[in-house]
């Protein structure tokens, strides 16, 4: 190295010459900043030395030891992949974000496919309640003509969700009394053509598929039309 190449705060401003103390004292300064530096462990690494890198990186010294926000009810920190997180030196941030993740990227993918699943068994049983494939296909087509006709959209929306549903449009449009009405009062579940109507419209009954609501409602459709298949 020629003096030519040295930064100027290394070079005596007088002779031009390399000053000695101004590199001896940046040299210093990097070994005092090279000692709080995180170092790798080779694959020869002793295990002192990897507890030690980990530890500088803040991966705690057990799994149990993780701190995990549950992002969703059914992602709950679970041991087995908290272990195997820990295993593979994973930080208590990086260990949330999967998290995070996991809740963000994989659970709508899953509610999509029990939705798709649920959906599919609902339909085949309409298929198999009127008769087939082809029968249903006419009468599907019917009963949308007749709701769109008849009922308000967000009432034939929630009817149309379920099977049950479906089957009671059926029979309404079978009977020609598009009312909800005929409820027996005092009977358990919806008393009256305005409570069965909120309870379709509610997100637990079309949307979140709340058991205890879809029961009410297909109670409510049996006693609208009792002693009926």
């Amino acid at each position: 190295m020629t003096n030519r190449t040295l930064p100027p705060e290394f070079l005596d401003p007088a002779t031009g010459q390399p000053n000695v103390e101004a590199l001896l004292g940046a040299y210093m300064d990097l070994l005092e900043t090279s000692k709080g530096m995180v170092r790798p462990p080779g694959p020869d690494a002793d295990p002192a030395s990897v507890a030690a890198f980990r530890a500088a990186l803040g991966v705690p010294e057990t799994p149990d030891a993780y701190q995990v926000t549950a992002p969703h009810a059914l992602l709950t920190p679970d041991p087995t992949v908290n272990a195997r997180l820990h295993g593979a030196g994973f930080t208590p941030q990086q260990v949330q974000l999967v998290y995070d993740l996991a809740a963000e990227r994989i659970l709508p993918v899953l509610e999509s496919m029990a939705s798709e699943m649920d959906g599919d068994r609902e339909l085949s049983r309409l298929v198999e309640h009127f008769g087939g494939e082809e029968r249903w296909a006419e009468i599907s087509r019917q009963l949308l003509a007749w709701g769109k006709a008849n009922l308000p959209a967000d009432v034939l929306t929630a009817l149309s969700s379920t099977a049950d549903g479906v089957v009671a449009l059926w029979r309404m449009m079978q009977s020609g009394e598009p009312a909800l009405g005929g409820l027996e009062k005092g009977a358990a579940g919806p008393a009256g053509e305005d409570e069965i109507k909120a309870l379709m419209r509610d997100p637990k009954y079309w949307r979140e598929r709340d058991p205890t609501v879809m029961r009410k409602v297909a109670d409510g459709f049996k006693r609208l039309y009792p002693g009926q298949a």
